[in-house]
């Protein structure tokens, strides 16, 4: 896989900007993948793109290049059309995880509950957005309202921060959790413990497949980097919440 990596073609990153940054590589702009400019919000973000870039070595691994991969991401596919990345937040709010519960063991029940009723009350107290707990998974509507709201609530964020939050709802299952860790509510560790609570429970019960944990670490790094990416850019006045 290594000879299909391209080769490092430059000595030199720097960033470059003053309101807005820029990477350049030996003194040329870095370019998203469909070749347009990637500009970034904040000084922290480019300092985090570029130590990304200057810590490749011979060759170029973008697996390696997470942080880098979201701005591009934001930039090509989110910018241009915001709506869609809030309609499929949306649509995973109207599922979500922390909603769908056990009728049985009681030991699952409670854990689902210590971990999942704390994110459904801070959206009602601070979203004025009531979900409903459900027993099974067998899909049931929530309520408009609370849909509206926090359709309303995703459209104050630029892509940048909508593309990282859509990040974290994929891999957590979670738009509730997701926004949880965007207001400061959730810790990232409480985050995605909340996000493998009933897995975490299997594992407790039957024990650990080798398998599906790489795939879990895979994704934890994906998670703390989409969690990193949010904390580089500029606070977002109308966030707000109590930290778990």
């Amino acid at each position: 896989m290594k000879s299909r990596q391209p080769r490092r073609f430059y000595r030199q990153v720097e960033v470059k900007g003053d309101e807005s940054f820029a990477i350049l590589l030996d003194g040329r702009p870095l370019k998203t993948p469909l070749r347009r400019d990637l500009i970034l919000p904040s000084a922290p973000l480019a300092e985090a793109i570029a130590g990304e870039w200057a810590a490749q070595g011979e060759r170029i691994d973008p697996e390696q290049m997470l942080i880098t991969k979201l701005a591009n991401t934001a930039i090509d596919r989110v910018a241009g059309d915001k709506q869609r990345s809030i309609e499929e937040l949306v649509d995973y709010a109207g599922s979500d995880l922390v909603c769908y519960r056990a009728a049985e063991p009681e030991s699952l029940v409670t854990r689902q509950a210590a971990f999942w009723d704390p994110i459904l009350t801070w959206a009602e107290e601070t979203l004025d957005a009531r979900f409903f707990a459900i027993q099974g998974i067998v899909h049931k509507p929530q309520p408009r309202h609370s849909l509206d709201v926090v359709a309303r609530y995703l459209r104050q964020f630029d892509a940048m921060r909508l593309c990282a939050l859509h990040n974290l709802t994929t891999l957590t299952g979670s738009a509730l959790i997701a926004l949880s860790i965007e207001s400061g509510f959730l810790k990232p560790e409480r985050a995605w413990l909340s996000a493998h609570v009933d897995e975490d429970w299997q594992i407790g019960r039957w024990g650990r497949d080798e398998e599906a944990a790489e795939r879990r670490a895979r994704r934890q790094q994906e998670f703390e980097a989409a969690v990193m990416f949010l904390g580089l850019l500029a606070p977002c006045q109308s966030s707000s919440g109590l930290t778990q």
